[in-house]
């Protein structure tokens, strides 16, 4: 039997735990704890302390709390927002912004500062669903239609890029039209397994015996979920897609079939975000940093002047197609949409192990992305909820 020590995963554990404390203590410390954690696993990694190094433990942890970010994201994701003028104007604003980063993709790669500029596109295409969705909620607007516009083009905007990225970067050798051909197999499969679940789902002794189970030591609601996210996610892997889009499906899957959670099961949600935001996740965050190449971000002033290129470069690309909202929003809150569309974190570092591993990115790129995305977390929302404030006083002033 292979000897596993667990050294490591004390110290990851242990920064996953001070990181949110720390920022609880400091509350004035307006910052993410996603952040702070890749942050200080970047301190007590082999970049920098040399505490902590990405061992087997580790990294198991780190894939399924990768999977398990994914699939709450998927959770999210509510399709039924996505209609009328909602998802026109989503719609239109991805497409724009797909537009404009494949744009700034090939004009980097023309620069010389990118390998692949179609996968470098891709990663400048997403925002932050799992970030934006609490900072909205915390400040009051997710109900309003500025909130629901938000969420609309966050929603679309990881959905395309957690499909392109399968799509286009898939661990299958075959060309563009043999992955669709896999990727609408596994749709359709995805789509029949959650029909199943549906109709299985109306059978009343089924529910009473969930019902019954769902809060005793069975846990049976977690158990499933666990099992879908498990096996979509498995599921990928055998078609040759990328892992990320069965766990991203899992959630959009249970978010359907069981779309009155809240009403008959209101602690289920909180349960997966414990096993999620409370252990796994964290895990992922945190060896995303230890394993961060800081050495190789700061190889040269070359590699270092990419972050705040890529930083602009995620402001244009998804902060342009809120101009679409300008009839809706007015001014003030259409730049507030802008910022908060450019925020992306969890995409960046998950799409960065991706391209890395499969050489479509090096490691100085990868570094500078997820730079670049961690000064999106620390600036856009601080910059989108003064806005938002200003805004709100002057609607204010205005009824008095």
């Amino acid at each position: 039997m292979t000897e596993i020590s667990f050294s490591n995963l004390v110290i990851v554990a242990a920064v996953a735990f001070a990181a949110p404390l720390a920022l609880g203590l400091f509350p004035k410390l307006r910052l993410p704890a996603v952040v702070l954690e890749i942050v200080l696993g970047i301190a007590v990694g082999p970049s920098g302390l040399g505490w902590v190094k990405s061992d087997l433990p580790v990294q198991v942890l780190a894939l399924v709390g990768l999977a398990f970010l994914l699939f709450l994201a998927g959770l999210d994701v509510e399709l039924g927002r996505l209609r009328g003028r909602l998802l026109r104007l989503a719609g239109l604003g991805f497409v724009l912004s797909l537009g404009l980063a494949l744009a700034a993709g090939y004009a980097l790669s023309a620069a010389g500062q990118v390998r692949s500029p179609l996968f470098v596109g891709i990663v400048l295409s997403a925002t932050a669903l799992g970030l934006v969705a609490p900072i909205l909620k915390d400040a009051g607007e997710i109900e309003g239609e500025f909130g629901q516009l938000v969420l609309a083009g966050a929603t679309i905007a990881d959905f395309g890029a957690v499909i392109l990225l399968s799509l286009l970067f898939s661990n299958n050798a075959g060309d563009v039209g043999s992955r669709l051909t896999l990727l609408g197999s596994f749709v359709a499969l995805v789509a029949a397994a959650g029909f199943g679940l549906a109709r299985t789902g109306r059978s009343k002794m089924l529910s009473g015996t969930l019902g019954r189970l769902g809060d005793t030591t069975a846990q049976i609601r977690v158990r499933g979920a666990v099992l879908l996210l498990i096996g979509f996610v498995g599921l990928a892997e055998r078609f040759g897609l990328q892992t990320i889009l069965g766990a991203f499906m899992a959630g959009v899957i249970l978010r359907i079939v069981d779309a009155d959670a809240t009403a008959t099961h209101p602690h289920f949600r909180l349960k997966l975000d414990g096993i999620g935001y409370g252990f796994l996740i964290p895990v992922f965050f945190v060896s995303s940093g230890v394993e961060f190449n800081l050495s190789a971000l700061l190889s040269s002033a070359s590699t270092m002047v990419r972050v705040p290129i890529f930083l602009l470069a995620l402001l244009i690309v998804r902060a342009i197609p809120a101009l679409l909202y300008r009839r809706v929003l007015g001014n003030r809150r259409t730049v507030a949409a802008g910022l908060l569309q450019a925020t992306s974190l969890s995409f960046v570092v998950a799409a960065v192990q991706i391209g890395t591993a499969l050489g479509q990115i090096s490691a100085a790129t990868g570094a500078a992305l997820i730079g670049a995305g961690l000064l999106s977390v620390m600036l856009f929302p601080l910059l989108a909820l003064m806005l938002l404030g200003g805004s709100r006083a002057k609607r204010n002033g205005q009824e008095r």
